[in-house]
């Protein structure tokens, strides 16, 4: 598969890298400390949604600011050795002009800088929970990066792991391409489907990239 685009849109966590291990070791301890059990943690989806929503669905109004505090401490102080680069993205990140691309995570700022530190990459251009109002699914954060980027939405590429972000890509009138790292291809709807980045490549041409996607 050919796209022809002007700025590429990647989730963080699941996408750029893994930081699986160390996220179900601090939510695992965040849930034990505020009391909540096994079965109330285990009906949350957790992946790809600002910690201020997973929060707000398991405690009540008045402690989910503290919570999103301590949830943050928590995961920056479990990025050393907690976090690994995913196949292909050093390749592809290198391959592309720094003003072609951004972050968007559901992660706050200081913990998506954090992780992404961790494993050499420090993008130009990052959109964080802290710059929007609402997540994914929703398509606020794809379209904010886009008007960043200064690009057309309809010529921009997100690549995401997770259903939410692929929602939020699509209602953002966006092409997506899905990783089937923490999710099953089964599970994703998306234009293209991969195993991980490793099967995507891009040329630079004047002012656009060429993407192939090998499905």
């Amino acid at each position: 598969m050919k796209i022809r685009a002007e700025a590429l849109l990647f989730d963080n966590d699941g996408t750029l890298l893994s930081s699986l291990e160390s996220v179900n070791r601090c939510w695992t301890r965040w849930a034990e400390e505020y009391g909540i059990t096994a079965a109330e943690f285990a009906r949350v989806e957790l992946h790809g949604r600002p910690a201020a929503e997973i929060a707000a669905d398991l405690l009540p109004a008045a402690r989910v600011p503290e919570a999103v505090v301590r949830i943050e401490q928590l995961e920056v102080a479990d990025v050393a050795g907690g976090v690994h680069l995913l196949p292909g993205t050093r390749a592809l990140l290198d391959s592309l002009p720094a003003d072609r691309w951004a972050v968007v995570t559901s992660a706050t700022r200081r913990l998506a800088e954090a992780r992404l530190g961790e494993v050499g990459i420090r993008p130009k251009n990052l959109i964080a929970a802290d710059d929007i109002t609402r997540g994914k699914p929703d398509p606020e954060p794809f379209l904010l990066a886009a008007r960043r980027l200064g690009v057309d939405p309809a010529r921009c590429v997100v690549f995401e792991d997770a259903p939410a972000g692929l929602q939020a890509g699509r209602a953002a009138g966006m092409t997506t391409v899905a990783l089937a790292t923490t999710h099953r291809a089964a599970e994703l709807t998306a234009d293209a489907v991969v195993d991980d980045l490793s099967a995507v490549s891009a040329l630079v041409t004047d002012g656009a990239v060429e993407i192939s996607v090998r499905n």
